[in-house]
């Protein structure tokens, strides 16, 4: 198994490298550049232009750049920011932990519907709790996050004064976004869980349980659910990226301070460096995830160890 882990761990290293080039290039070819950004909102002569292109370095040609921005990230230094100058490590730093908070949340969210809905739609296959969760799963999935979001707020905090619209610190202004963020992913999770119990309870070593006279309850949770359970840890490292993608959307509707928000505005204002560092930081929390979820299979699966 570690060296299993080892092989994996070696090759995040050209993955990362990979997406490092992709974006670079991604966000070099996009019309227009920060310095023309700039001149939205403060008008400057073309021969001050071209000085402050020089000095951000966006009159060099673009294998040049590359080939900096590699070399520098091989130091571990992520550049600084067109705008304001601070350096993209820093601007992570202190936009992170808000994202993270409202990634774990939401996958908790996710979970704690998703799960408890996939189980009891396997057990009681073809009644009527089947058909509710599946409907209310495929319901999960259509609707998108940010119109939740927006309904909850009219809801929650316009109508009802429940909740805070936005706001960071404490629990109850993260109940709303994590919602809005984990209900589709919720969905997603039901019913990979049903279809993947469904199919581990007619395994020949479900039915010796059954055989043996075993309670239903340990059946399901002792025996079945644990080989159930492969296909659901790969869909959670597979979703940790896709919310934290969601994040983007789900930040700026609430207006939520963080990596969201952070490279929405990069993006706008063709600040390359924020856009190139957030997107490495959020590739390689995928990657970690996965790294983590690999590592999983062999507790809950005892056959993976042989």
């Amino acid at each position: 198994m570690f060296g299993f882990l080892a092989r994996r761990i070696i090759w995040t290293v050209p993955v990362l490298l990979g997406i490092c080039v992709v974006v670079f290039l991604v966000v070099a070819l996009i019309p227009g550049d920060a310095v023309g950004a700039m001149m939205a909102q403060v008008k400057l002569p073309p021969e001050q232009m071209a000085v402050l292109r020089r000095q951000l370095g966006l009159d060099q040609s673009i294998p040049v750049r590359l080939w900096h921005y590699l070399t520098d990230l091989a130091s571990l230094d992520l550049g600084r920011s067109f705008f304001g100058y601070h350096p993209v490590g820093k601007l992570i730093k202190d936009n992170f932990p808000a994202t993270l908070q409202l990634t774990v949340a939401a996958m908790f969210v996710a979970t704690l519907i998703g799960l408890p809905f996939g189980i009891l739609a396997a057990v009681k296959h073809n009644t009527a709790y089947d058909l509710g969760g599946m409907t209310i799963a495929l319901l999960g999935i259509s609707v998108p996050g940010f119109w939740l979001g927006l309904m909850m707020i009219q809801l929650f905090s316009v109508q009802l004064g429940w909740l805070p619209i936005t706001g960071r610190g404490g629990l109850v202004p993260l109940i709303m976004p994590a919602v809005a963020l984990g209900v589709a992913e919720s969905a997603v999770l039901a019913r990979l869980t049903r279809a993947s119990l469904l199919e581990v309870m007619r395994e020949d070593y479900v039915r010796t349980a059954r055989a043996k006279g075993l309670a239903p309850r340990k059946v399901i949770f002792r025996h079945a659910l644990r080989g159930a359970l492969i296909p659901v840890l790969t869909m959670f490292g597979m979703q940790f990226g896709t919310l934290i993608g969601g994040a983007v959307i789900i930040e700026n509707v609430f207006a939520r301070q963080g990596l969201g928000t952070l490279v929405t505005n990069a993006v706008i204002n063709r600040d390359a460096p924020v856009v190139q560092g957030v997107v490495l930081v959020a590739a390689t929390m995928y990657v970690l995830v996965n790294l983590i979820v690999d590592a999983l299979y062999a507790f809950i699966d005892p056959r993976i160890r042989y």
